[in-house]
């Protein structure tokens, strides 16, 4: 069975070098949402493995994703995807329930450790 990995972010570059890079792991199928109000549609339909979730976006932010995505799945594993200057938002986040988070740029060695830690 491949697990199945969503990424939420509204830059397409973004999604798309996070992609890449999670798609040289293996067997894992890939879905993208561009911003909170589509993740928790995506969220419900695959019911992915892991969601890697930007935390500034337009529409609706990751904050508030996080929290609809976890009321929907307390088991929910999340990941944000943060800038560098966004420390209170990751310690908010965490609180809510996210798993972890990683910062933009993202390197090869922070989402392979991710992917290890969470898709077993």
């Amino acid at each position: 069975m491949n697990n199945r990995v969503l990424i939420v972010d509204d830059s397409l570059f973004m999604r798309y070098k996070l992609k890449n890079m999670i798609e040289t792991f293996g067997d894992i199928v890939v879905s993208e949402a561009v911003d909170g109000i589509e993740a928790i549609e995506k969220f419900q339909e695959i019911q992915p493995d892991l969601t890697f979730l930007d935390i500034t976006m337009p529409r609706m932010n990751g904050i508030c994703a996080l929290k609809k995505i976890k009321a929907q799945n307390s088991n929910a594993k999340v990941v944000m995807v943060t800038a560098m200057s966004q420390g209170s938002f990751i310690k908010e986040a965490l609180k809510i329930g996210a798993a972890d988070y990683v910062c933009k740029p993202f390197e090869e060695n922070s989402i392979r450790e991710m992917m290890d830690k969470y898709l077993k």
